[in-house]
């Protein structure tokens, strides 16, 4: 697989509030045999996750995510038929619908849990995946490299985010609009640039999980959009002339035709930065008929927005779930100087022939992009 696909998936008429967009995604029928609940963790704030041999990522970490899957793939149907998540509790109105955790440091990105149960950090594949993007630096020792880069590579790499509570207007939109019925995901636009995308499997996980958007990280493009950008225009339907509406048939069969009008201009206008652009995907663990991946974009220079993410999908390639993140145009622009580098065997005499600038230009490019101490100091 090279792309996503949201099969299943339709789209809503849009909720504007200001310079934010929510349109409502829905399935017609919920994804069988995985559920979604959210993992809270005490002191929220930093965390520490060990990620390998002698190697930890410290990062803004709110929650985690469980994902519980049956292992016969055809539904987690407990007694009378009702499909019920890993950590529900029996009680009132009032009771907890999450479970709170302690936090020690995280032992890895995504760990088995007892059952047929997973437990991923959101968004944090993707990040990681990003992060370590050719981090062990050049494969050969040109003399244009300093001995830190080929001893550690590019370490440490780090990369600022912003908390969905400093994205102005997206709280009180995700406060204020209604959730529909079977509404299973939410495509997060602000000044009608793709900010987000969030899906799950089933409708009851999205109303558990809504408000976890606000917790979430949020690239730079976003967080300036949202501060300065202008609103945007609201979707509004127009039925036609009054006579040719005679009956409750005939309104309702012109509401249908706006709703359809409505996904095909969001299709062609919005999503298809998202749809049309090609992955490289990166198994992360495969929970029987379903698999988790991250995926990272092609970081091709055109001025679209460019998206990393992990998905769920089933067995036919479906998302069952999907987080993305939005990056910046200098994100892109490390990612396109990497694979070039690493492409060029990074000798920068041929780097800068792809690139068809001279070696100087791309010595500057380098720097500008954050690399410095890639260089020696001479070069």
């Amino acid at each position: 697989m090279n792309r996503l696909e949201l099969t299943g998936l339709t789209t809503r008429p849009s909720q504007v509030w200001g310079g934010v967009r929510l349109v409502p995604l829905v399935r017609e029928a919920p994804v069988e045999g995985l559920r979604l609940h959210r993992e809270v963790y005490e002191r929220l704030g930093a965390g520490v996750v060990d990620v390998g041999p002698r190697t930890r990522y410290l990062a803004y970490i709110p929650h985690g995510l469980v994902a519980n899957w049956s292992g016969d793939g055809e539904g987690a149907e407990g007694p009378g038929g009702q499909s019920a998540a890993y950590g529900t509790q029996f009680g009132g109105p009032d009771a907890p619908r999450t479970l709170r955790l302690p936090r020690p440091p995280l032992h890895r990105m995504a760990k088995r849990r007892p059952g047929d149960r997973l437990r991923f950090l959101p968004l944090h594949l993707a990040l990681e995946g990003y992060l370590a993007l050719h981090f062990g630096g050049p494969s050969t020792a040109w003399e244009e490299w300093s001995r830190r880069a080929l001893r550690e590579g590019l370490s440490p790499r780090a990369e600022d985010a912003y908390l969905g509570w400093s994205v102005r207007g997206l709280g009180d939109a995700l406060r204020i609009f209604e959730i529909h019925p079977d509404q299973c995901g939410v495509m997060v636009y602000v000044s009608d640039a793709l900010a987000a995308t969030f899906v799950v499997p089933h409708p009851e996980d999205y109303r558990l999980l809504h408000a976890s958007l606000v917790e979430d990280l949020y690239g730079e493009l976003v967080h300036r959009y949202a501060l300065y950008g202008a609103p945007v225009a609201e979707f509004g339907a127009r039925l036609g002339v009054g006579e040719h509406i005679r009956t409750l048939a005939d309104l309702r069969a012109a509401a249908r035709g706006q709703e359809r009008a409505w996904e095909e201009a969001h299709e062609a206008l919005f999503a298809r930065e998202l749809l049309d652009s090609s992955y490289g995907f990166d198994r992360v663990y495969r929970m029987g008929s379903f698999t988790l991946w991250r995926f990272l974009p092609p970081f091709v220079r055109d001025g679209s927005g460019q998206h990393i993410g992990e998905t769920i999908t089933d067995h036919k390639g479906s998302v069952a779930y999907l987080k993305t993140f939005r990056l910046s145009d200098a994100q892109i622009l490390r990612g396109y100087l990497l694979h070039v580098l690493a492409g060029a065997d990074w000798e920068l005499s041929r780097a800068a022939g792809v690139l068809g600038s001279s070696r100087e230009e791309l010595v500057r490019r380098i720097r500008t992009a954050g690399f410095s101490e890639l260089l020696k100091g001479n070069v």
